[in-house]
């Protein structure tokens, strides 16, 4: 069950330690993409049969705020495990390499201006009045680091449900569900183009490109094109100015979504109604240490050495249930997984959508975090923040790696975890609740209460 997140610090830290926050790069819209590119996958039907599942493709934003870097390429597999050991360290150090060489301003070549696209799912319901249309609430789910669009499926079908039993007043009218650049089906389409590093900044830049250029002005039960067209200029402007005048836009990101999700909010505020952020990793820039920790280079390490490839999807399932970090999911989530995180391997069986090289690259762009951190408090008061926190295991947990110091409701400086303090960055029209049962993947563990 879902609990409060108690106490909150009557006066929060400013920055701990000096940081200038980065402006997301502008966005290029003159940019050309060349041809559209078609879905990589078949088409799918969603659980609830009231709701018609689609998806879509728009472009992301261009130039990227990274320069165009070569690929990294996997080390080979050897059985001589010392052999192996050193050479996914090597790897992870090279990527490091490049990271801090971002870090330190020594990357002077341009961003990459190669054609990325992203992939979205769309759930629309089936009967939608008019009124529906312009006043039901629309919602955006992000997906967490390593996961593709429909990992939500399960929290949604919750939420659907606890919708119905609990005769609620407000309806929701559209859902789509947000896939970065080098996740599952926006991976199969963008592969040849991705490079070696990948900035979380540009997951919120492609966030605002989608809702300011591509999202239809409001919802409905029609068909949409496959290749959503871009809006105009004058659309944009609007939308920039006042936010959206026939939809009630609810964005709902999970730990690199909610990060990410969060920081577009911040440059963007008019978009949004408000946010649900389920574990965001929002972090404050570390006070002493490296820039990237200890944790995050286990993390970066795994997903290089994770296996890829199975005989077939039976197997993999096999695999996973076999592995205490897939055996604590709820069995929908794995189901999904299983699904839809696998694709057709051409020499035979089946891969993963997203190899786990480029899930450690992921892993080590933490200056977003950082960033988003610091401007969170500018957030307009008006846009309501919930977070969703987890309760099991928080002491492992990626938010939970050192504590920092604040002043408590008592008067006194006290050691608090670095969630305590970043679900009360901005303590106007905020709240929280704890989910007992998740750790921090919680859209996996405990998807039906994230839906209640």
């Amino acid at each position: 069950m879902a609990r409060p997140f108690h106490p909150r610090p009557a006066i929060l830290p400013g920055r701990l330690c000096p940081h200038t926050p980065r402006q997301l790069v502008p966005i290029d819209d003159t940019a050309d993409w060349g041809a559209s590119p078609a879905l990589p996958s078949r088409p799918r039907t969603f659980s609830d049969a009231s709701w018609v599942l689609s998806t879509h493709i728009v472009p992301a934003a261009l130039p990227r705020t990274t320069p165009d870097i070569p690929p990294v390429i996997l080390p080979a597999w050897t059985a001589d495990k010392g052999k192996w050991k050193e050479a996914v360290q090597k790897t992870a150090d090279e990527i490091v390499g490049v990271r801090y060489k971002q870090w330190n301003g020594e990357l002077k070549e341009p961003g990459s201006r190669k054609p990325l696209w992203v992939c979205l799912n769309r759930y629309r319901r089936r009967n939608l009045s008019q009124e529906e249309e312009a006043k039901g609430v629309t919602l955006l789910f992000t997906h967490a680091n390593g996961f593709p669009k429909e990992i939500w499926e399960p929290a949604l079908l919750g939420l659907l449900e606890q919708r119905k039993a609990s005769h609620s007043s407000y309806q929701i009218a559209e859902v789509w569900a947000w896939e970065a650049v080098n996740h599952g089906d926006s991976y199969l389409v963008n592969e040849k183009n991705l490079g070696g590093i990948y900035d979380w900044q540009d997951n919120s830049r492609d966030v605002l490109q989608f809702l300011l250029r591509y999202l239809p002005s409001r919802a409905s039960s029609s068909e949409l094109p496959t290749h959503l067209p871009r809006l105009s200029d004058s659309i944009a402007h609007e939308r920039r100015s006042r936010g959206f005048s026939e939809r009630t836009m609810v964005g709902v990101g999970h730990s690199l979504g909610g990060g990410t999700l969060a920081r577009a909010a911040i440059a963007e505020q008019a978009l949004f109604t408000s946010l649900v952020l389920v574990d965001p990793i929002i972090r404050p820039y570390p006070s002493k240490g490296p820039l990237l920790g200890a944790a995050t280079m286990k993390l970066t390490i795994g997903a290089i050495q994770r296996q890829s490839r199975w005989a077939s999807r039976r197997e993999a399932k096999e695999k996973f249930l076999s592995s205490p970090f897939f055996a604590a999911w709820h069995p929908d989530v794995l189901d999904i997984y299983v699904e839809c995180g696998l694709t057709e391997d051409p020499n035979g069986g089946v891969t993963l959508k997203m190899p786990g090289i480029h899930e450690a690259l992921t892993f080590t762009e933490v200056m977003t975090t950082y960033d988003t951190w610091d401007l969170i408090d500018t957030l307009d008061p008006r846009i309501p923040l919930q977070w969703v926190l987890p309760g099991k295991d928080v002491e492992k947990s990626a938010q939970f790696l050192a504590p920092v110091p604040y002043v408590g409701a008592d008067g006194r400086r006290s050691d608090g975890g670095v969630r305590a303090q970043t679900a009360w960055r901005r303590p106007e029209n905020a709240n929280n609740v704890i989910i007992r049962e998740a750790g921090h993947l919680i859209a996996q563990e405990a998807p039906l209460q994230l839906g209640e």
